[in-house]
């Protein structure tokens, strides 16, 4: 854990000195003051962006637990939307960048599954299937390590329904 909190102060550190680097190239060819400007203007942007992709993901989350679905996949773009507003929203040509790329749909549906693909990694199986539904795996042919039925034959059949139990 303290290796990644080194990593992460490191990481913050040269985010801020690349954000420097930028401010004063840009402010070198369109001038600080239109530098300042567009800073401002994308904070601005990004506050309001901020309050309507909240307001968005809080009704769609409300939405779909109040038809009983899985969250997970309405919450998903919304978390990916808000992160994209608050990039807009932090001081800096770069962060704005990858906020105004995390609001393009094809960026963002791209992000939204690898956030996923995180989440259901690091979460318990239980809570990932609660979250985001059934999942669907892949079975591949091949000679079982504990034969299930009587006399050591495979079960007939190419698919198998279940559920993945994390035996934690």
């Amino acid at each position: 854990m303290r290796q990644w909190r080194g990593l992460l102060g490191f990481g913050a550190l040269l985010l801020v000195l690349l954000e420097i680097v930028t401010f004063v190239l840009v402010a070198y060819a369109i001038g600080v003051f239109w530098a300042v400007v567009l800073v401002i203007a994308t904070g601005v942007l990004g506050g309001w962006l901020l309050r309507r992709e909240g307001v968005r993901a809080w009704r769609a989350l409300r939405a779909t637990a109040g038809s009983g679905a899985p969250v997970g996949p309405d919450a998903v773009p919304g978390v990916v939307g808000l992160a994209g507003a608050l990039l807009l929203l932090v001081p800096g040509f770069l962060t704005d960048l990858v906020g105004l790329a995390l609001l393009v749909p094809p960026v963002r549906r791209l992000a939204s599954l690898g956030v996923r693909r995180f989440a259901e990694r690091r979460l318990p199986s239980s809570t990932a299937g609660d979250l985001f539904g059934p999942r669907r795996v892949r079975v591949r042919p091949g000679t079982p390590s504990a034969p299930s039925t009587p006399g050591g034959q495979p079960p007939a059949g190419d698919v198998l329904e279940g559920e993945i139990i994390d035996p934690r």
